[in-house]
């Protein structure tokens, strides 16, 4: 919560970018396999997705994600940044982060580069709060979010993948959002939370075993079981409407009160159960799901950019992004007061 006298940060602008022709369910549904997990509601497939190209690299796709950012605020809006936070689901290369190349490419000379990895889908409230802290640290006066969701196209539509369940739901995407100290859409809180007693339950499975990193056949998707799946269930459902209500707890604020939420959108039932949870109708709960799959950190700048630009989302009114990651071990919310763009 925003005290008198405290340094205010802003989220100024976002915008986004879908790579390629949307790729509709039926190019799943031809090479679907027999599999136990077939008919659980965490797999069933969106009418759309988009996928990365083979030879796309994050650095392209934030490139892209950026072009919004220019038209509206000039090149040297995010040429002058001093803080650059980025995350990518599947970086481009082993060791080492996007962060380098992206500042590159935008002719950015940050003086903090910032790769996050333990954000996952709630990569883009993780990184809010990073920047709202350095900036009001006095680490600079601007502060660049990227996030590129790259794994659809690549892990998932492998030959020996693309036949499970899981590989029909996700979708590639990447946005960007641009942090200032201003007060024209103040951050009004940030809750972030860590539940590393999970952490051990997201794993990636190769059949026959290895390490991810050893050469050796077999392709390599996400270790899905009924058991991890009701965990999972059981834990998105609480833990995304729990920090959403300690951000409006926290500010005074009643669910009604929410104008905007935008989520993360890992299947339909968790958009359901957390419109639901919130008492908030389907109208001011914004998804992508239907048209893009689950973008996991990308969904909720990508969602965000989309309920602004279609005017969903007005001067004056308060948004909520709410996410949680992987099997549970983070969760995060944010709440904006948005000021409209320039």
């Amino acid at each position: 919560m925003n005290q008198p006298g405290e340094t205010v940060v802003s989220l100024i602008d976002v915008s986004s970018y879908l790579p390629g022709e949307p790729i509709p369910a039926q190019y799943y549904a031809q090479f679907a396999e027999s599999d136990e997990l077939r008919d659980n509601v965490m797999f069933r497939a969106p009418k759309f997705r988009h996928h990365v190209a083979a030879d796309e690299s994050a650095a392209d796709m934030i490139e892209q994600a950026a072009q919004g950012l220019i038209d509206r605020h000039g090149r040297e809006a995010i040429e002058e940044v001093d803080v650059l936070i980025t995350h990518t689901q599947l970086p481009d290369i082993p060791f080492s982060g996007s962060g380098g190349g992206i500042a590159h490419r935008l002719g950015m000379r940050p003086s903090s580069v910032l790769d996050l990895h333990n954000g996952g889908c709630a990569a883009f409230i993780l990184g809010l709060n990073v920047a709202r802290q350095l900036l009001a640290a006095g680490a600079g006066r601007s502060a660049l979010i990227a996030i590129a969701q790259n794994a659809a196209g690549q892990v998932f539509d492998q030959p020996a993948v693309r036949g499970k369940s899981q590989a029909s739901v996700p979708g590639d995407g990447a946005a960007v959002g641009l942090v200032t100290l201003s007060d024209r859409s103040p951050i009004l809180d940030v809750e972030c939370r860590t539940y590393g007693e999970y952490a051990g339950d997201m794993t990636y499975t190769i059949d026959p075993p290895r390490k991810w990193w050893q050469p050796g056949p077999g392709a390599g998707y996400i270790g899905f079981t009924e058991d991890k799946i009701t965990k999972v269930m059981a834990r998105g459902n609480r833990q995304v409407p729990e920090v959403a209500l300690a951000i409006c707890h926290r500010n005074g604020l009643r669910p009604a009160d929410i104008d905007l939420l935008v989520t993360n959108q890992p299947n339909r039932v968790f958009l359901r159960n957390w419109r639901e949870a919130l008492e908030l109708p389907e109208s001011r709960h914004l998804d992508t799901f239907e048209e893009c799959g689950n973008l996991f950190g990308a969904g909720i700048p990508i969602n965000l950019d989309r309920a602004i630009t279609e005017q969903r989302l007005n001067p004056g009114e308060v948004v909520v992004m709410a996410g949680f990651a992987h099997a549970g071990d983070f969760a995060g919310a944010a709440a904006i007061r948005w000021g409209g763009r320039p």
